[in-house]
């Protein structure tokens, strides 16, 4: 397995960034200058995440719906733009930007993830970021100070990191039917971050409910993302099953389970069946050699 695989070719392309909003003069200089950056592609460690091939572009990479390009001097904002996959502007291409800043000295930030319905996300400076809604996403982010001297057109390469770890949550029985959603709640981590460290800016854990899309007896499969304290953080995970009506219909917590940025931790077991309660969950954790933990 290549521990470290690249989705290159994202070409991100960002020629010229101006927010009229935004727009800053500086003391050295009033003179737009061109600035052109390609994000060359994901830093990716792990092939269990959703990307395995040497060469992958934005556009090929369903698991990124949005990309966010933004410059900071200091705390202020001078440019941001957002590209939603689906809802380009005429004649926008995902991963490509076109913008124009002042002479002087800033830090660019990159943010590449998903997005579902009713999602929020907000990014309000190089260090603090945030999932809003009631999910996160899988989530690459890059920054990079950038300092313009002149009036040459500036042009800047860059590769996204991958800064969430994920957590699968697989049933080893097939779904009652009278089951709606599971909730996953994790006693630690969060879905604030840090853009430039990658790590949670916020560790007191959340609750994330999801549908369960399969039919009746057949196994599900449900996912949470969460951004750690540190790169490597042991989280108590609570799964429980919930009716239409939000009861309460089976509950497990899985004590210590170990997570690491860009990796996948998946827990199996009877969620479903009269002896759910009592039967045995398996941990695998796939940075580390595959191996099934009895609890």
């Amino acid at each position: 397995m290549n521990k470290n695989m690249i989705l290159a070719g994202l070409a991100l392309l960002f020629a010229a960034c101006s927010n009229n909003e935004n727009d800053i003069n500086f003391n050295n200089s009033n003179e737009l200058v061109p600035v052109k950056v390609h994000v060359t592609g994901f830093s990716v460690a792990q092939e269990e995440f959703p990307a395995t091939r040497a060469a992958q572009s934005v556009g090929d990479y369903s698991g990124v719906k949005v990309v966010t390009l933004a410059f900071y001097k200091g705390a202020t904002e001078v440019y941001k733009h957002e590209q939603v996959r689906g809802a380009l502007e005429e004649g926008e291409t995902l991963g490509e930007f076109n913008c124009s800043l002042p002479m002087g000295s800033y830090t660019m930030v990159v943010i590449a993830r998903g997005q579902g319905d009713n999602d929020g996300f907000t990014l309000t400076s190089p260090t603090e970021a945030a999932y809003t809604g009631d999910h996160s996403r899988e989530t690459f982010a890059y920054t990079e100070a950038v300092n313009i001297t002149n009036t040459s057109a500036v042009d800047i390469s860059a590769t996204l990191n991958r800064i969430i770890a994920k957590l699968e949550v697989h049933s080893s029985d097939g779904r009652a039917a009278n089951v709606t959603n599971v909730r996953m709640t994790m006693s630690a981590g969060g879905k604030s971050f840090n853009p430039t460290s990658g790590l949670a800016t916020v560790n007191t854990g959340f609750a994330n409910t999801v549908p369960i899309s399969t039919a009746a007896g057949v196994t599900s499969n449900s996912v949470s993302y969460l951004f750690l304290a540190t790169d490597e953080q042991n989280v108590d995970v609570t799964i429980e099953t919930l009716d239409s009506n939000g009861a309460v219909l089976f509950s497990k917590t899985v004590n210590n389970v170990p997570f690491k940025r860009n990796r996948v931790t998946i827990l199996t077991g009877a969620m479903y069946t009269n002896d759910a309660v009592s039967g045995t969950f398996k941990l695998e954790t796939a940075w580390l050699t595959k191996e099934d933990v009895a609890f």
